[in-house]
C-alpha cells in the first residue's frame, strides 16, 4: 500500500479517536474548566510511533474543540498547543524510533512536550478568554495536574501497549 494514503488514514483515525475521547471526557464531565482530564490527550504519544499523528492530533483536536462549544481563541490556541505537544514528542522521540529500541528514558520523555505545551498555553486561553476566576500561576497548576494525568499516565500506560504491537499498527 502507497506510505502516503497509510499515513492518511492513520491520521484520519487518529483524529477520529481524539474526538470520540473528548467527548466522552466531555460527557463525563472531565474535558474543561480548570483541571481538564481528556483521555484524548493520551494519544499525544503517538508521534512516538508515527509522524501522521501529528496532523491527525491536530485535526482532532481542531474538531473536537468546535463540537464541545469552545471559543474561536480557545480553538486556535488550545489545538496549536497540542500541535506543539506532537511535534515536539515526534522530535524529541519518535523520529530515531525506526529501530527496534525503545529506552524507557524516551518511553517517559514522550508525554513531556504536550504536558510542557499545554501548561504554558491553555491557562491564557482560560484566564483572558473564558474569564475564569482565578490567575494564570493557578491555572498553569491545575492544567499541569491534568496533562500529566492525560498525558503522563493515560499517555504513557498507552504507549507500554502499543509498543509491543508497533510493527503491526505503525508500519
Amino acid at each position: 500500500m502507497n506510505k502516503k494514503t497509510v499515513a492518511m488514514a492513520q491520521a484520519a483515525i487518529i483524529a477520529a479517536l481524539y474526538v470520540v475521547l473528548t467527548l466522552l471526557a466531555n460527557a463525563l464531565g472531565l474535558a474543561n474548566y480548570a483541571i481538564q482530564v481528556r483521555f484524548s490527550e493520551a494519544l499525544t504519544i503517538l508521534p512516538f510511533f508515527t509522524p501522521a499523528a501529528i496532523p491527525g492530533l491536530f485535526a482532532g483536536c481542531i474538531l473536537s474543540n468546535i463540537l464541545t462549544g469552545c471559543m474561536l481563541l480557545d480553538i486556535v490556541f488550545g489545538s496549536i498547543a497540542t500541535l506543539l505537544g506532537a511535534v515536539g514528542t515526534y522530535f524529541l522521540c519518535g523520529r530515531a524510533n525506526a529501530s527496534a529500541q525503545t529506552g524507557m528514558a524516551k518511553i517517559f520523555l514522550a508525554p513531556v512536550p504536550p504536558i510542557v505545551a499545554n501548561t504554558l498555553i491553555v491557562p491564557w486561553v482560560l484566564a483572558y478568554v473564558y474569564h475564569f476566576e482565578g490567575s494564570v500561576p493557578y491555572f498553569m497548576l491545575t492544567v499541569g495536574i491534568g496533562e500529566i494525568i492525560s498525558c503522563g499516565v493515560l499517555g504513557v500506560l498507552l504507549l507500554n501497549i502499543l509498543k509491543k504491537h508497533r510493527n503491526v499498527i505503525f508500519k
